[in-house]
Protein backbone atom coordinates (compact mmCIF):
# COMPACT_ATOMS: atom_id res chain seq x y z
CA UNK A 1 0.00 0.00 0.00
CA UNK A 2 1.04 3.74 -0.70
CA UNK A 3 1.68 5.61 2.47
CA UNK A 4 -0.36 8.71 3.18
CA UNK A 5 1.79 10.99 2.75
CA UNK A 6 1.66 10.24 -1.19
CA UNK A 7 -2.16 10.38 -1.61
CA UNK A 8 -1.93 14.43 -1.75
CA UNK A 9 0.13 14.63 -4.85
CA UNK A 10 -2.10 11.85 -6.38
CA UNK A 11 -5.28 14.21 -5.29
CA UNK A 12 -3.09 17.13 -7.41
CA UNK A 13 -2.32 15.27 -10.00
CA UNK A 14 -5.89 14.35 -10.78
CA UNK A 15 -7.01 17.63 -10.33
CA UNK A 16 -4.42 19.39 -12.78
CA UNK A 17 -4.93 16.83 -15.34
CA UNK A 18 -1.53 14.69 -15.72
CA UNK A 19 -2.06 13.81 -19.82
CA UNK A 20 0.66 15.13 -21.35
CA UNK A 21 -1.45 17.06 -24.27
CA UNK A 22 -0.07 18.23 -27.47
CA UNK A 23 -1.34 20.53 -28.71
CA UNK A 24 -1.17 23.09 -32.07
CA UNK A 25 1.50 25.40 -31.74
CA UNK A 26 -0.10 29.06 -33.38
CA UNK A 27 3.21 30.93 -32.83
CA UNK A 28 5.31 28.75 -35.58
CA UNK A 29 5.20 26.44 -38.27
CA UNK A 30 1.38 25.06 -38.95
CA UNK A 31 2.70 21.56 -38.49
CA UNK A 32 5.04 22.12 -35.20
CA UNK A 33 3.17 21.37 -31.83
CA UNK A 34 4.35 22.24 -28.53
CA UNK A 35 2.93 21.26 -25.14
CA UNK A 36 0.87 21.89 -21.65
CA UNK A 37 2.12 20.85 -18.47
CA UNK A 38 0.54 20.49 -15.27
CA UNK A 39 1.06 22.01 -11.97
CA UNK A 40 3.24 20.64 -9.61
CA UNK A 41 5.66 21.52 -6.79
CA UNK A 42 7.40 25.27 -6.66
CA UNK A 43 10.70 23.52 -6.34
CA UNK A 44 11.65 21.93 -9.23
CA UNK A 45 13.11 18.37 -9.00
CA UNK A 46 16.66 17.44 -10.38
CA UNK A 47 16.38 15.15 -12.70
CA UNK A 48 18.99 11.58 -13.68
CA UNK A 49 19.02 9.51 -16.16
CA UNK A 50 20.55 6.59 -15.78
CA UNK A 51 21.12 3.99 -18.91
CA UNK A 52 22.53 0.70 -19.18
CA UNK A 53 23.66 -0.62 -22.06
CA UNK A 54 22.70 -4.22 -23.60
CA UNK A 55 21.29 -5.51 -20.21
CA UNK A 56 19.18 -8.15 -20.25
CA UNK A 57 15.83 -8.03 -19.04
CA UNK A 58 16.17 -10.56 -16.46
CA UNK A 59 19.94 -9.36 -15.23
CA UNK A 60 18.42 -7.73 -12.00
CA UNK A 61 17.53 -9.44 -8.88
CA UNK A 62 14.47 -7.45 -9.11
CA UNK A 63 13.98 -9.01 -12.25
CA UNK A 64 14.63 -12.39 -10.90
CA UNK A 65 17.91 -13.18 -11.28
CA UNK A 66 19.09 -15.63 -8.78
CA UNK A 67 22.93 -15.52 -9.53
CA UNK A 68 23.87 -11.49 -10.31
CA UNK A 69 24.21 -9.14 -7.63
CA UNK A 70 22.53 -5.43 -8.03
CA UNK A 71 21.62 -4.70 -4.47
CA UNK A 72 21.41 -0.76 -5.15
CA UNK A 73 19.33 -0.89 -8.61
CA UNK A 74 16.69 -3.33 -6.85
CA UNK A 75 16.70 -0.60 -4.05
CA UNK A 76 16.07 2.31 -6.60
CA UNK A 77 13.25 0.18 -7.63
CA UNK A 78 12.15 -0.23 -3.81
CA UNK A 79 12.12 3.51 -3.56
CA UNK A 80 10.17 4.07 -6.49
CA UNK A 81 8.12 1.79 -9.54
CA UNK A 82 9.36 -1.01 -11.32
CA UNK A 83 7.60 -0.87 -14.94
CA UNK A 84 8.03 -4.21 -16.14
CA UNK A 85 6.21 -3.79 -19.48
CA UNK A 86 8.45 -1.24 -21.03
CA UNK A 87 10.03 -0.53 -24.37
CA UNK A 88 12.85 0.58 -26.27
CA UNK A 89 12.42 3.10 -29.87
CA UNK A 90 14.71 0.62 -31.86
CA UNK A 91 16.55 -3.01 -30.86
CA UNK A 92 19.84 -1.52 -31.50
CA UNK A 93 21.93 1.16 -29.62
CA UNK A 94 22.27 4.00 -31.52
CA UNK A 95 18.06 4.78 -32.96
CA UNK A 96 17.53 3.91 -29.82
CA UNK A 97 19.31 6.80 -28.20
CA UNK A 98 17.94 8.82 -31.05
CA UNK A 99 14.84 8.48 -29.89
CA UNK A 100 15.05 8.51 -26.41
CA UNK A 101 16.83 11.52 -26.14
CA UNK A 102 14.38 13.20 -28.51
CA UNK A 103 11.15 12.01 -27.88
CA UNK A 104 10.31 11.23 -31.12
CA UNK A 105 10.15 7.94 -32.69
CA UNK A 106 13.33 7.82 -34.82
CA UNK A 107 11.92 6.22 -37.93
CA UNK A 108 10.06 9.93 -38.46
CA UNK A 109 13.50 11.58 -39.18
CA UNK A 110 15.37 8.31 -41.16
CA UNK A 111 17.58 7.68 -37.72
CA UNK A 112 16.40 3.70 -38.71
CA UNK A 113 19.80 1.51 -37.97
CA UNK A 114 23.00 1.79 -35.98
CA UNK A 115 26.00 3.86 -36.41
CA UNK A 116 29.17 1.04 -35.89
CA UNK A 117 31.30 2.09 -38.88
CA UNK A 118 33.13 4.94 -40.22
CA UNK A 119 31.70 7.49 -42.44
CA UNK A 120 33.54 5.71 -45.27
CA UNK A 121 32.20 2.78 -44.64
CA UNK A 122 28.59 4.65 -45.48
CA UNK A 123 26.71 4.58 -49.12
CA UNK A 124 25.31 8.32 -48.03
CA UNK A 125 25.92 11.52 -47.29
CA UNK A 126 28.81 11.91 -44.18
CA UNK A 127 26.95 14.91 -42.62
CA UNK A 128 23.60 12.97 -42.28
CA UNK A 129 25.74 10.46 -40.03
CA UNK A 130 24.60 10.98 -36.80
CA UNK A 131 21.08 12.27 -35.01
CA UNK A 132 20.07 14.84 -37.35
CA UNK A 133 20.61 18.93 -36.25
CA UNK A 134 17.49 20.64 -35.21
CA UNK A 135 15.78 17.42 -33.89
CA UNK A 136 15.85 18.80 -30.27
CA UNK A 137 17.29 16.43 -27.62
CA UNK A 138 16.57 16.13 -23.97
CA UNK A 139 19.44 18.65 -22.98
CA UNK A 140 17.77 20.73 -25.69
CA UNK A 141 14.79 20.93 -23.72
CA UNK A 142 15.81 21.10 -20.12
CA UNK A 143 18.45 23.58 -20.79
CA UNK A 144 15.88 26.20 -22.50
CA UNK A 145 13.36 25.31 -19.60
CA UNK A 146 16.50 26.75 -17.14
CA UNK A 147 18.32 23.59 -16.45
CA UNK A 148 22.41 22.70 -16.54
CA UNK A 149 22.99 19.80 -18.29
CA UNK A 150 25.59 17.32 -18.49
CA UNK A 151 26.02 14.02 -20.29
CA UNK A 152 28.55 11.35 -18.45
CA UNK A 153 29.47 8.08 -21.03
CA UNK A 154 28.35 7.11 -23.95
CA UNK A 155 27.25 9.17 -26.77
CA UNK A 156 26.80 6.86 -30.17
CA UNK A 157 24.66 9.58 -31.99
CA UNK A 158 27.30 10.85 -34.61
CA UNK A 159 31.10 12.14 -34.58
CA UNK A 160 31.15 14.74 -37.44
CA UNK A 161 30.66 18.61 -37.36
CA UNK A 162 27.15 19.40 -35.15
CA UNK A 163 26.75 15.88 -33.79
CA UNK A 164 28.79 16.88 -30.66
CA UNK A 165 26.96 16.41 -26.98
CA UNK A 166 28.11 20.50 -26.39
CA UNK A 167 26.18 21.28 -29.65
CA UNK A 168 23.29 19.16 -29.07
CA UNK A 169 21.78 20.64 -25.61
CA UNK A 170 24.33 19.71 -22.94
CA UNK A 171 26.51 22.45 -20.81
CA UNK A 172 29.07 19.25 -20.33
CA UNK A 173 29.96 16.26 -21.90
CA UNK A 174 32.31 13.93 -20.49
CA UNK A 175 33.00 10.08 -22.31
CA UNK A 176 33.08 8.66 -25.65
CA UNK A 177 31.01 9.68 -28.94
CA UNK A 178 31.38 5.96 -30.35
CA UNK A 179 29.81 3.08 -29.29
CA UNK A 180 31.97 0.56 -27.53
CA UNK A 181 35.31 1.17 -25.67
CA UNK A 182 38.04 -0.71 -23.87
CA UNK A 183 37.26 -0.89 -19.70
CA UNK A 184 40.78 -0.25 -19.10
CA UNK A 185 41.77 2.91 -20.93
CA UNK A 186 45.48 3.58 -20.98
CA UNK A 187 46.68 7.73 -21.51
CA UNK A 188 47.96 7.08 -24.84
CA UNK A 189 45.16 5.04 -26.14
CA UNK A 190 41.71 6.07 -26.05
CA UNK A 191 38.74 7.42 -27.14
CA UNK A 192 37.70 9.93 -24.48
CA UNK A 193 37.37 13.20 -23.74
CA UNK A 194 35.69 15.62 -21.85
CA UNK A 195 34.30 18.59 -23.68
CA UNK A 196 36.22 18.15 -26.71
CA UNK A 197 39.68 18.02 -25.17
CA UNK A 198 41.17 14.57 -25.00
CA UNK A 199 41.62 12.64 -21.73
CA UNK A 200 45.12 11.02 -20.59
CA UNK A 201 44.39 10.97 -16.60
CA UNK A 202 41.36 9.15 -14.74
CA UNK A 203 40.44 8.88 -11.65
CA UNK A 204 39.82 5.25 -11.95
CA UNK A 205 41.76 2.44 -14.30
CA UNK A 206 37.99 1.17 -15.00
CA UNK A 207 35.65 2.40 -17.04
CA UNK A 208 32.47 2.19 -15.47
CA UNK A 209 33.87 3.21 -12.33
CA UNK A 210 35.15 6.82 -14.00
CA UNK A 211 32.54 7.55 -15.51
CA UNK A 212 30.70 7.17 -11.99
CA UNK A 213 33.15 9.30 -10.42
CA UNK A 214 32.60 11.84 -13.25
CA UNK A 215 29.33 11.85 -13.16
CA UNK A 216 29.15 12.58 -8.72
CA UNK A 217 31.91 15.49 -9.25
CA UNK A 218 29.60 17.03 -11.47
CA UNK A 219 26.98 16.85 -9.22
CA UNK A 220 29.16 18.23 -6.25
CA UNK A 221 29.76 21.17 -8.57
CA UNK A 222 26.02 22.11 -8.95
CA UNK A 223 25.39 21.76 -5.60
CA UNK A 224 27.86 24.45 -4.75
CA UNK A 225 27.03 26.79 -7.77
CA UNK A 226 25.77 29.83 -6.71
CA UNK A 227 22.91 29.75 -8.78
CA UNK A 228 21.43 26.43 -7.49
CA UNK A 229 20.32 25.95 -10.83
CA UNK A 230 17.85 22.67 -11.35
CA UNK A 231 20.09 20.52 -13.20
CA UNK A 232 20.03 17.23 -15.88
CA UNK A 233 22.43 14.33 -15.59
CA UNK A 234 22.43 11.54 -18.32
CA UNK A 235 24.37 8.92 -16.50
CA UNK A 236 24.93 6.91 -20.05
CA UNK A 237 27.48 3.91 -19.00
CA UNK A 238 29.01 1.46 -21.61
CA UNK A 239 28.19 -1.66 -19.63
CA UNK A 240 27.54 -4.38 -19.73
CA UNK A 241 28.06 -3.71 -23.66
CA UNK A 242 31.12 -5.35 -24.68
CA UNK A 243 33.93 -6.12 -24.86
CA UNK A 244 33.46 -8.69 -21.69
CA UNK A 245 36.03 -6.97 -19.00
CA UNK A 246 35.75 -6.91 -15.15
CA UNK A 247 38.12 -5.74 -12.63
CA UNK A 248 39.72 -9.06 -10.24
CA UNK A 249 38.22 -7.47 -7.61
CA UNK A 250 34.83 -7.66 -9.09
CA UNK A 251 35.40 -11.06 -10.89
CA UNK A 252 36.62 -12.51 -7.33
CA UNK A 253 33.32 -11.95 -5.69
CA UNK A 254 31.19 -14.54 -8.58
CA UNK A 255 33.76 -16.98 -8.50
CA UNK A 256 30.75 -19.33 -8.06
CA UNK A 257 29.14 -18.63 -11.38
CA UNK A 258 31.10 -21.37 -13.71
CA UNK A 259 30.31 -19.51 -17.25
CA UNK A 260 33.75 -17.79 -17.53
CA UNK A 261 31.84 -15.67 -19.95
CA UNK A 262 28.95 -15.17 -17.70
CA UNK A 263 30.87 -14.77 -14.98
CA UNK A 264 32.59 -11.41 -16.21
CA UNK A 265 29.06 -10.01 -17.35
CA UNK A 266 27.83 -10.18 -13.47
CA UNK A 267 31.59 -8.23 -12.55
CA UNK A 268 30.60 -5.67 -15.53
CA UNK A 269 27.27 -5.37 -13.68
CA UNK A 270 27.99 -5.39 -10.14
CA UNK A 271 30.54 -2.42 -11.40
CA UNK A 272 27.20 -0.66 -13.18
CA UNK A 273 25.23 -1.30 -9.59
CA UNK A 274 27.91 0.06 -7.99
CA UNK A 275 27.71 3.43 -10.15
CA UNK A 276 23.97 3.49 -9.25
CA UNK A 277 24.43 3.05 -5.67
CA UNK A 278 27.13 5.74 -5.13
CA UNK A 279 25.48 8.12 -7.13
CA UNK A 280 22.09 7.73 -5.05
CA UNK A 281 24.41 8.23 -2.01
CA UNK A 282 26.14 11.33 -3.35
CA UNK A 283 22.44 12.67 -3.64
CA UNK A 284 21.29 11.70 -0.40
CA UNK A 285 24.28 13.34 1.26
CA UNK A 286 23.71 16.89 -0.68
CA UNK A 287 20.20 16.48 0.68
CA UNK A 288 18.92 16.02 -3.06
CA UNK A 289 17.46 12.62 -3.25
CA UNK A 290 14.02 13.30 -2.40
CA UNK A 291 13.79 15.99 -5.01
CA UNK A 292 15.48 14.25 -7.74
CA UNK A 293 13.46 12.46 -10.38
CA UNK A 294 15.32 9.27 -11.39
CA UNK A 295 14.68 6.97 -14.61
CA UNK A 296 16.64 3.88 -15.26
CA UNK A 297 16.94 1.06 -17.99
CA UNK A 298 18.63 -0.19 -20.67
CA UNK A 299 19.44 1.16 -24.25
CA UNK A 300 17.72 -2.47 -25.81
CA UNK A 301 17.52 -6.26 -24.23
CA UNK A 302 20.59 -8.09 -23.78
CA UNK A 303 22.78 -9.07 -26.73
CA UNK A 304 24.17 -12.48 -28.29
CA UNK A 305 27.74 -12.06 -27.55
CA UNK A 306 28.09 -10.65 -23.60
CA UNK A 307 26.34 -13.13 -21.69
CA UNK A 308 22.98 -11.12 -20.73
CA UNK A 309 19.63 -13.18 -20.02
CA UNK A 310 16.24 -11.79 -21.22
CA UNK A 311 14.47 -13.95 -18.42
CA UNK A 312 11.06 -14.94 -19.84
CA UNK A 313 11.11 -13.10 -22.98
CA UNK A 314 12.00 -15.01 -26.22
CA UNK A 315 14.74 -12.96 -28.70
CA UNK A 316 17.74 -10.62 -28.22
CA UNK A 317 19.26 -7.38 -29.26
CA UNK A 318 18.56 -6.32 -32.72
CA UNK A 319 15.16 -9.17 -33.46
CA UNK A 320 12.19 -7.36 -32.58
CA UNK A 321 10.87 -10.16 -30.69
CA UNK A 322 10.20 -8.96 -26.69
CA UNK A 323 13.98 -9.28 -25.51
CA UNK A 324 14.87 -7.13 -28.39
CA UNK A 325 12.94 -4.15 -27.29
CA UNK A 326 11.39 -4.73 -23.83
CA UNK A 327 13.17 -3.71 -20.31
CA UNK A 328 13.04 -3.09 -17.08
CA UNK A 329 12.50 0.22 -16.38
CA UNK A 330 12.74 1.97 -12.77
CA UNK A 331 10.99 5.68 -11.97
CA UNK A 332 12.18 6.86 -8.57
CA UNK A 333 10.88 10.46 -6.84
CA UNK A 334 10.57 9.82 -3.27
CA UNK A 335 8.94 13.35 -2.67
CA UNK A 336 6.45 12.61 -5.33
CA UNK A 337 5.99 8.55 -6.55
CA UNK A 338 4.93 5.83 -4.61
CA UNK A 339 7.66 3.49 -3.48
CA UNK A 340 7.54 -0.15 -3.76
CA UNK A 341 5.54 -0.25 -6.48
CA UNK A 342 5.11 -2.62 -9.56
CA UNK A 343 3.55 -1.00 -12.74
CA UNK A 344 2.34 -3.63 -15.79
CA UNK A 345 0.62 -0.85 -18.67
CA UNK A 346 2.91 -0.52 -21.37
CA UNK A 347 5.33 2.40 -21.04
CA UNK A 348 7.91 3.91 -23.52
CA UNK A 349 11.62 5.57 -23.67
CA UNK A 350 9.58 7.94 -25.84
CA UNK A 351 7.78 8.85 -22.88
CA UNK A 352 11.12 10.67 -21.33
CA UNK A 353 10.16 14.10 -23.05
CA UNK A 354 6.72 14.76 -21.42
CA UNK A 355 7.48 13.44 -18.36
CA UNK A 356 10.49 15.33 -17.55
CA UNK A 357 9.19 18.24 -18.97
CA UNK A 358 6.08 18.03 -16.70
CA UNK A 359 7.99 17.55 -13.78
CA UNK A 360 9.98 20.48 -14.63
CA UNK A 361 6.62 22.63 -15.50
CA UNK A 362 8.31 23.56 -18.28
CA UNK A 363 7.12 22.89 -22.43
CA UNK A 364 9.07 21.26 -25.43
CA UNK A 365 10.55 23.29 -28.12
CA UNK A 366 8.32 23.49 -30.88
CA UNK A 367 9.46 21.13 -33.47
CA UNK A 368 12.32 22.46 -36.27
CA UNK A 369 11.30 23.56 -39.65
CA UNK A 370 11.69 19.85 -41.89
CA UNK A 371 14.54 20.12 -43.54
CA UNK A 372 15.55 19.79 -47.31
CA UNK A 373 15.34 15.59 -47.39
CA UNK A 374 12.07 15.44 -45.66
CA UNK A 375 8.34 15.24 -47.15
CA UNK A 376 6.76 18.26 -46.25
CA UNK A 377 3.32 16.64 -46.94
CA UNK A 378 4.64 14.13 -45.02
CA UNK A 379 5.92 16.09 -41.96
CA UNK A 380 2.38 18.04 -41.64
CA UNK A 381 0.45 14.44 -42.28
CA UNK A 382 2.15 12.92 -39.36
CA UNK A 383 1.91 15.31 -37.28
CA UNK A 384 -1.66 15.48 -37.73
CA UNK A 385 -2.13 11.41 -37.31
CA UNK A 386 0.62 11.25 -34.64
CA UNK A 387 1.80 14.37 -32.99
CA UNK A 388 4.89 16.60 -32.45
CA UNK A 389 5.93 14.04 -30.25
CA UNK A 390 5.46 10.30 -29.92
CA UNK A 391 5.54 9.80 -25.75
CA UNK A 392 3.16 10.32 -23.26
CA UNK A 393 3.44 12.11 -19.13
CA UNK A 394 3.09 8.68 -17.13
CA UNK A 395 3.40 10.09 -13.63
CA UNK A 396 -0.06 10.24 -12.91
CA UNK A 397 0.01 6.02 -14.28
CA UNK A 398 3.07 5.59 -11.90
CA UNK A 399 1.22 7.39 -8.81
CA UNK A 400 -1.74 4.69 -9.47
CA UNK A 401 -4.36 7.29 -10.13
CA UNK A 402 -5.00 6.06 -13.66
CA UNK A 403 -5.98 3.18 -15.65
CA UNK A 404 -2.93 1.72 -17.85
CA UNK A 405 -2.89 3.61 -21.32
CA UNK A 406 -4.07 1.48 -24.55
CA UNK A 407 -0.50 2.04 -26.60
CA UNK A 408 0.44 2.18 -29.69
CA UNK A 409 4.29 1.71 -30.84
CA UNK A 410 5.90 1.13 -33.96
CA UNK A 411 9.57 -0.29 -34.57
CA UNK A 412 11.29 -1.30 -38.14
CA UNK A 413 14.75 -2.52 -38.37
CA UNK A 414 17.33 -5.08 -40.52
CA UNK A 415 14.19 -6.50 -42.10
CA UNK A 416 12.24 -6.68 -39.57
CA UNK A 417 8.87 -4.16 -38.70
CA UNK A 418 6.35 -4.33 -35.75
CA UNK A 419 3.52 -2.93 -34.23
CA UNK A 420 2.08 -2.85 -30.78
CA UNK A 421 -1.02 -2.23 -30.69
CA UNK A 422 -3.00 -2.34 -26.78
CA UNK A 423 -2.56 -6.18 -26.34
CA UNK A 424 -1.46 -7.49 -29.85
CA UNK A 425 1.81 -7.09 -31.84
CA UNK A 426 2.56 -8.21 -35.27
CA UNK A 427 6.15 -8.48 -36.63
CA UNK A 428 6.51 -8.35 -40.44
CA UNK A 429 9.29 -10.62 -41.78
CA UNK A 430 12.20 -10.30 -44.16
CA UNK A 431 12.82 -14.54 -43.97
CA UNK A 432 8.97 -15.62 -43.16
CA UNK A 433 5.39 -15.19 -42.74
CA UNK A 434 4.65 -12.10 -40.29
CA UNK A 435 3.00 -13.56 -36.67
CA UNK A 436 1.13 -12.35 -34.68
CA UNK A 437 1.62 -12.52 -30.09
CA UNK A 438 0.17 -10.85 -27.00
CA UNK A 439 3.39 -10.26 -25.13
CA UNK A 440 1.07 -8.98 -22.64
CA UNK A 441 -0.08 -12.84 -21.42
CA UNK A 442 2.63 -14.63 -23.69
CA UNK A 443 5.99 -13.10 -22.86
CA UNK A 444 7.61 -15.87 -24.92
CA UNK A 445 5.78 -15.19 -28.17
CA UNK A 446 5.55 -18.85 -28.16
CA UNK A 447 1.57 -18.91 -29.68
CA UNK A 448 1.64 -17.30 -32.72
CA UNK A 449 -2.33 -15.95 -33.71
CA UNK A 450 -1.82 -15.25 -37.02
CA UNK A 451 -4.69 -18.01 -38.30
CA UNK A 452 -6.64 -17.72 -35.47
CA UNK A 453 -7.08 -13.99 -35.62
CA UNK A 454 -6.81 -12.94 -39.41
CA UNK A 455 -9.45 -9.95 -38.66
CA UNK A 456 -7.04 -8.64 -36.45
CA UNK A 457 -3.69 -9.57 -38.23
CA UNK A 458 -5.32 -7.31 -41.14
CA UNK A 459 -5.92 -4.35 -39.28
CA UNK A 460 -2.67 -4.44 -37.77
CA UNK A 461 -0.84 -4.42 -41.05
CA UNK A 462 -3.21 -1.45 -42.20
CA UNK A 463 -1.68 0.50 -39.40
CA UNK A 464 1.96 -0.81 -40.11
CA UNK A 465 0.93 0.42 -43.52
CA UNK A 466 -0.37 3.70 -42.98
CA UNK A 467 2.60 4.14 -40.34
CA UNK A 468 5.62 3.50 -43.10
CA UNK A 469 3.84 5.96 -45.51
CA UNK A 470 3.43 9.17 -42.77
CA UNK A 471 6.89 8.66 -42.73
CA UNK A 472 8.70 11.83 -43.72
CA UNK A 473 12.10 10.30 -45.26
CA UNK A 474 13.79 7.38 -46.29
CA UNK A 475 16.59 5.89 -43.47
CA UNK A 476 19.62 8.05 -44.08
CA UNK A 477 21.85 5.21 -43.68
CA UNK A 478 21.37 1.31 -43.78
CA UNK A 479 23.18 -1.19 -41.70
CA UNK A 480 25.56 -3.84 -43.65
CA UNK A 481 23.04 -6.49 -45.15
CA UNK A 482 24.83 -8.78 -42.85
CA UNK A 483 23.36 -7.29 -40.14
CA UNK A 484 19.62 -8.30 -41.83
CA UNK A 485 20.74 -11.71 -41.83
CA UNK A 486 21.94 -12.15 -38.46
CA UNK A 487 18.51 -10.57 -36.72
CA UNK A 488 16.59 -12.94 -39.01
CA UNK A 489 18.91 -15.79 -37.53
CA UNK A 490 18.04 -14.14 -34.01
CA UNK A 491 14.81 -14.36 -34.42
CA UNK A 492 14.38 -18.09 -34.12
CA UNK A 493 17.64 -19.26 -32.27
CA UNK A 494 16.77 -17.13 -29.07
CA UNK A 495 13.61 -18.66 -27.16
CA UNK A 496 13.40 -18.76 -23.46
CA UNK A 497 16.16 -20.36 -21.43
CA UNK A 498 17.21 -20.32 -18.04
CA UNK A 499 19.78 -18.02 -16.43
CA UNK A 500 23.12 -18.98 -17.24
CA UNK A 501 25.02 -20.38 -13.69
Amino acid sequence: MMCVRKRLWQVVMVIMSATFAVLPCQSTLSDEQATTSVGLPSSRPNIVLMLADDMGYGDLGCMGSEHLETPHIDALAESGVLCTHAYVASSVCSPSRAGLLTGRDPRRFGYEGNLNQGAANYATRPELLGLPPGEHTLGDHLRADGYATALIGKWHLGTGDGFHPNDRGFDHFCGMLVGSHSYFPQPDRNQLERNGQPLREFSSPYLTDFFTDEAIDWIRKQESNTEQKPWFLFASWNAPHGPLQATEADLKRFDHIDNKRRRTYAAMMYALDRGVGRIRSQLQAGGQLNNTLICFFSDNGGATGNASWNGPLSGVKGCLREGGVRIPMIWSWPDQLPAGETYAGVVSSLDLLPTFMTAAGGQPLPLSPPRAHEDRNNRQKSVKAYGAYDGSNVLSQLTDTSPPESRTLFWRLQGQTAVLDGSDKLIRLSHRPAQMFRPDVDQAESVDRMATDPVRAAELFQMLGRWEASLTTVPLWGSSPYWTGQSAKHYDMWPVRPEPE
